[in-house]
């Protein structure tokens, strides 16, 4: 009951046999498994052996077994009565966890006008809006090549693409850090080349200016 009063959670089967659920474990996707320690015919460490690593929060009103609890590298070790604050602490821990066990994403996937095509972040310069239409961004690629992303905004490919990577530096443009040679108080100075020869300079904007400091100091 406490569980569904979190919108991070979703309830996938409780259970009051630790037999049955092992029985059963192959039927369920789940990330994370909440498990009381003292059960009847097999106790909740001996259960978290069987979940081949899956992330485990332990329950129990002893405070005993909190070592081996954290042996078996347990999320967290909530003593009883669970209190709704005292639970959410440790699905929190969880989801930290989470993110960082998550494998980093090197890619995006977009709508262009010749349909649908992924963007890898390690190819993608920079991202300025289409002089034909201001509801599309022309995504210029490392090779030379641009791509027309339908009918987007900056603000939605900002949430997309990865944020120390990735930043707006005026109205019309985004730019990926790697790119950047030098930097002014007005302008910056990439390392990709014009048909010219010369490198391709960006406007950068008051508006902006402080986020674009702040990634280049991280």
């Amino acid at each position: 009951m406490l569980c569904e009063q979190l919108p991070e959670l979703e309830v996938v089967k409780a259970y009051n046999s630790p037999e049955l659920f092992l029985k059963e474990l192959h039927l369920h996707e789940f990330d994370l498994c909440i498990l009381d320690v003292e059960m009847p015919g097999m106790d909740g460490l001996s259960v978290a052996n069987f979940l081949n690593g899956k992330a485990v929060i332990f329950t129990t009103a002893y405070k005993e077994y909190a070592a081996d609890a954290f042996d078996l590298n347990a999320i967290d070790y909530i003593r009883k009565p669970v209190q709704l604050e005292r639970l959410k602490q440790a699905i929190q821990k969880a989801m930290e966890r989470f993110a960082l066990e998550k494998p980093a994403k090197k890619f995006i996937l977009v709508n262009t006008d010749k349909g649908k095509t992924l963007v890898f972040f390690d190819q993608l310069h920079y991202i300025c809006t289409s002089s034909v239409d201001s509801r599309d961004k022309i995504a210029n690629l490392a090779d030379g090549s641009s791509i027309t992303v339908k009918n987007t905004s900056f603000e939605k490919l900002l949430s997309r693409l990865p944020e120390n990577q990735f930043c707006r530096i005026n109205k019309k443009e985004i730019i990926a850090l790697h790119c950047v040679q030098f930097f002014s108080h007005d302008e910056i100075t990439t390392n990709m080349t014009q048909a010219n020869g010369k490198n391709l300079v960006l406007n950068l904007n008051e508006s902006y200016r402080a986020d674009f400091i702040q990634k280049i100091k991280i």
